[in-house]
């Protein structure tokens, strides 16, 4: 109640009263992501919060519809695991036309890059 405020958690123990520094929750995003490729693709070109935060929904968004249509297609196969085949078929399923072959081409090129390096 009152005695909860935004920097401090307070509670009783034994009729004593303690106050602990709250640690700062970390708010995973993709909004240094978002900067990097915004970098590589236009240089000089910057972007306000409020749009990184639309692009933060969207790549939410887009998450969450591919792990959901892979994981459909894995319990459809009646298997536990989702493999690259699986998100490379649901990329297909829910993208349109070019934008499905050129986001399986950047992926297909992502895990080589990264089986490679191991």
């Amino acid at each position: 109640g009152s005695l909860l405020t935004s920097r401090y958690q307070c509670f009783t123990s034994r009729r004593r009263l303690f106050s602990l520094k709250r640690k700062r929750s970390r708010k995973e995003s993709y909004s240094v992501y978002v900067y990097k490729v915004l970098k590589q693709v236009h240089p000089d070109t910057g972007i306000s919060s409020k749009a990184v935060g639309i692009m933060n929904a969207f790549l939410n968004d887009i998450f969450e519809r591919i792990a959901g249509e892979a994981s459909s297609l894995a319990h459809y196969n009646k298997c536990s695991t989702i493999t690259s085949r699986e998100i490379q078929t649901a990329v297909r399923l829910l993208l349109p036309g070019e934008l499905a072959k050129r986001a399986v081409s950047e992926g297909t090129k992502a895990v080589t890059k990264y089986t490679s390096s191991k």
